[in-house]
């Protein structure tokens, strides 16, 4: 080959190779900037985001160079995003179940986009989405990790395990209809169950969600008590486990919550009618409560107004009486509350709200509350080395707020600004 050749030969490949991104830098002054909820607001402060990841935390308002963005936010305090572990994107609140005889997977993946966003701004960088059909949440996730779609960091279950005819199964139709909008998540005995999880696993769940009792908002009107044997909890815990995943129990009753611990689930969501044994079984096994205060919020803000069934409305005015009871002693006896709301059950976007229930009604101090939204449950999700926290090397997942959360949790229901992964969401 000529010395020509050659030359053209190399600039060709130079032309077709990929050119380096230059990395993306943004410089944020704040006001003050709270790094860990266990600390204490800072001053003044610069945070600098390389590439979607917190570099450093200097002191004082540094000067950015010229080909960083500046982000001016020095009446504000900065924080870590905010967790919600209980979450359904790809539902709006009612009582409506009939939608599901219509309205298609497409409809509810829109629903959900939007509800992304909603909940983004409102400050949660990170939900956990437990509940959902198809594969919406999965492309989802996708969506905005890729950042085509504005919204937070998100763990999805897909759809719920349940019991043949219980809670998270079709039901209130005719049978024709129930068995064909049946999910195909309904198990019975240990080795259906544990089949049942590996499909979930394979379907791209990052957490098992089940519902280990009856529900508030499903058709049947059989109570709220346990639904799954101890063989088959088991078996789905086991078999979770084996593929490196936690398992999240849906649970109302006392004995449906023992069981669901005793069984070795992660975290028992809503913990209604937990009693002492039940406490002490949590205790025992380390096992978290998700109260999902505000799913309680949205059901009575349309209680009695038509919107639900007779056999909804009487299992709602069972659980409206003791609404954050079983929280306060579980908070009093040692076991760990980690930030949920159910949000999809009230509209999204109102998830702050949760933090005023958490003070009010369990007794949780503002420092509590903040810790149960940030360090507590990045820890049960298995990323306390990713969010959680502003410290370098962390994901730029940050909020600004005008106030000081610590001395009032409530400041967070107005959020001015949200970054996930190092993008500003709009």
């Amino acid at each position: 080959m000529s010395k020509i050749a050659t030359l053209c030969s190399a600039a060709a490949v130079a032309l077709l190779a990929p050119i380096a991104a230059q990395a993306e830098t943004t410089y944020i002054h704040a006001g003050s900037v709270i790094s860990d909820a266990d600390g204490e607001p800072s001053g003044q402060a610069t945070i600098t985001v390389t590439d979607g990841r917190i570099v450093e935390v200097l002191p004082g308002f540094a000067q950015p160079p010229a080909d960083a963005t500046l982000v001016d936010l020095k009446d504000h305090t900065v924080l870590p995003g905010l967790i919600d572990t209980h979450t359904h994107l790809s539902g709006d609140p009612g009582g409506d179940y009939w939608r599901e005889a219509v309205d298609p997977t497409e409809w509810n993946t829109l629903v959900a986009a939007k509800n992304a966003r909603l909940t983004a701004r409102a400050g949660f960088t990170t939900v956990r989405d437990l509940g959902s059909g198809g594969q919406v949440m999965q492309s989802l996730r996708r969506a905005t990790a890729e950042g085509l779609v504005p919204g937070p960091r998100i763990v999805t279950a897909g759809n719920s395990i349940a019991i043949i005819g219980g809670h998270a199964d079709v039901s209130g139709f005719t049978p024709q209809i129930n068995e064909a909008l049946a999910t195909g998540f309904t198990c019975t005995g240990a080795t259906e169950c544990a089949a049942v999880v590996r499909k979930a696993s394979k379907q791209g769940a990052e957490v098992i969600k089940i519902t280990a009792t009856g529900g508030v908002l499903s058709q049947q009107a059989r109570g709220l008590e346990a639904h799954f044997t101890d063989a088959e909890m088991e078996s789905i815990v086991t078999t979770a486990n084996s593929l490196g995943l936690k398992v999240a129990a849906h649970a109302h009753g006392a004995r449906g919550i023992e069981a669901a611990s005793r069984a070795g689930v992660d975290s028992i969501e809503h913990c209604t009618f937990g009693d002492d044994a039940a406490i002490a079984e949590m205790k025992r096994n380390k096992t978290a409560c998700v109260p999902t205060l505000m799913a309680y919020t949205g059901i009575r803000e349309r209680l009695g107004q038509g919107v639900y069934t007779p056999q909804v409305e009487d299992k709602i005015r069972a659980t409206l009486e003791v609404v954050g009871q079983a929280a306060a002693r579980m908070h009093e006896g040692g076991v760990e509350l980690v930030f949920g709301t159910d949000a999809g059950v009230f509209e999204h976007g109102r998830n702050a709200e949760e933090f005023r229930m958490l003070r009010e009604l369990v007794g949780m101090s503002n420092r509590e509350a903040l810790a149960s939204a940030t360090t507590r449950a990045a820890r049960l999700l298995d990323m306390e080395s990713e969010i959680g926290r502003i410290a370098p090397g962390y994901s730029a997942d940050l909020i600004a707020v005008r106030g000081n959360p610590l001395s009032d949790v409530t400041v967070l229901e107005n959020v001015d600004w949200t970054m996930v992964r190092g993008r500003t969401i709009e």
